[in-house]
């Protein structure tokens, strides 16, 4: 009898995890990320995406040409700004969850456990409907920055700081 393997698919929300990363004053490896969690000989990646705001067509270009390279799907959306009323300040915020989700959804016959790097509360329901459906779903975040609907509704919750000697970019 053969094990059974896990077909895995890893969803990276760029944006959080930025600034999951500022939050802990040092930043993840994406070659680290595939490493460690496709690292366990019962695991075959199936897909690994990454989602991430652009201020222009052409930015963070040589980022994202090496998040191909290892192997990753990048999705991209133009950042809105916005105008804020009460600071007087502009932000600039470009929202993937909906790309996410689509994506989670459009390739749910193809994995049979999940790894979310995000700590948006947003994804609850997503979460809660892919377990419904025997998906296994690992949520990767940082304290203070994981919502606490989102810790509740996934099977297992990996603090970055917890692996950071894993995962942790060491080259510049």
């Amino acid at each position: 009898m053969h094990s059974l393997v896990n077909r895995t698919s890893i969803f990276v929300d760029g944006n959080n995890m930025f600034y999951a990363q500022q939050k802990n004053g040092w930043f993840f490896d994406p070659r680290r990320i595939l490493n460690y969690f496709t690292e366990p000989t019962d695991v075959r990646l199936i897909n690994a995406f990454w989602y991430t705001g652009l201020k222009d067509p052409q930015d963070q270009r040589g980022f994202r040409d090496a998040l191909i390279s290892l192997g990753y799907t990048v999705r991209t959306k133009i950042l809105k700004e916005y105008y804020d009323d009460s600071s007087g300040r502009y932000s600039q915020k470009a929202n993937l969850d909906i790309e996410i989700v689509i994506d989670m959804f459009n390739t749910v016959d193809q994995y049979d456990q999940v790894i979310l790097l995000s700590g948006d509360g947003d994804f609850e329901r997503a979460i809660e409907l892919l377990r419904s459906k025997n998906t296994h779903i690992t949520v990767v975040s940082t304290e203070g920055m994981i919502a606490r609907e989102l810790r509740n509704a996934t099977d297992r919750y990996i603090d970055l700081n917890k692996i950071r000697d894993r995962i942790e970019k060491t080259e510049p």
